[in-house]
């Protein structure tokens, strides 16, 4: 195929620098910085620089923060090729893929939405790297009328580039479930590096602190975004671990070391039936 990446960020870059790695097709690279598309050829992560020629694609990747996304394809989508696949890496489908769909279906585009579950604590090109999909999740959140040949055409993607397992899926629970992995997780690293400890925790920390404090250096525009489009499962999410929480203070101040360990174990057993929940799953 010959394919368009939209952005060459940390994901962008990675896809396209993992589509040269272990795929035969055709990669060119766009970003608002050109300095990044001299990097990215000069890595051999893209063969050739976009031209600004839109027609002549099979598969355009949009790699931005779900605003640009939108606001790009507002402005471009009608110059590309008619029957083009688009696809999006972004964190959020739901709506936003309800509206890219409907810009698709206006200019005669195919859309289906993709997601990644891959990443790292800093973001940008000089960070992407060939082998940052390798046994990642990747959600597929095709509609009810999208192909089944745009289906098996976006998870062999995937697969070329080193996804584990694949989730075919449907955006809105893309979204309640994402709400729940991921953005969940961001708002408490966010939290928890708050306490007034934290410029004394060096030769204190040990695996914990540093996997609950990971992803605290997220980007605070991106983040924002996608929790702003997803905020009724998000606030639904937020509510439960407070509830749970709370549990936890009440012990903590009653004093009450029997509902400790009661809260403790139940949090125990629900994660070792995750866990078999999960070894048990094939790919």
């Amino acid at each position: 195929m010959k394919i368009l990446v939209v952005g060459l960020g940390l994901i962008g870059g990675s896809i396209c620098k993992a589509l040269k790695k272990y795929t035969p097709h055709f990669v060119a690279g766009c970003d608002i910085n050109h300095d990044i598309e001299y990097s990215a050829l000069r890595d051999v992560a893209i063969d050739e620089e976009f031209q600004g020629i839109f027609s002549g694609f099979d598969l355009v990747i949009m790699s931005l923060f779900p605003e640009a996304t939108e606001k790009y394809l507002n402005e471009n989508i009608a110059k590309f090729s008619k029957n083009t696949l688009i696809t999006d890496v972004c964190g959020i489908k739901g709506d936003f893929s309800a509206r890219i769909k409907s810009m698709a279906d206006e200019n005669g585009m195919r859309y289906i939405g993709m997601h990644p579950m891959a990443g790292k604590e800093f973001g940008g090109y000089h960070n992407s790297n060939a082998d940052l999909f390798s046994k990642a999740n990747f959600i597929l959140t095709p509609f009810a009328d999208s192909s089944e040949e745009d289906i098996t055409l976006l998870k062999n993607l995937a697969a070329e580039i080193g996804a584990g397992k694949i989730v075919v899926t449907s955006p809105e629970n893309h979204d309640k479930m994402i709400a729940y992995t991921s953005q969940l997780a961001h708002i408490v690293s966010s939290a928890y590096v708050k306490s007034p400890e934290l410029s004394l925790e060096c030769g204190f920390s040990g695996g914990s602190f540093q996997d609950m404090t990971r992803i605290a250096t997220m980007n605070e525009r991106m983040w924002t975004d996608l929790f702003m489009q997803n905020r009724e499962n998000l606030i639904y999410e937020l509510d439960t671990l407070i509830e749970n929480l709370s549990k936890y203070n009440t012990a903590l101040k009653n004093s009450d070391t029997d509902e400790m360990l009661r809260l403790i174990a139940e949090g125990r057993q629900l994660k070792e039936e995750n866990l078999r929940h999960r070894q048990g799953q094939p790919n």
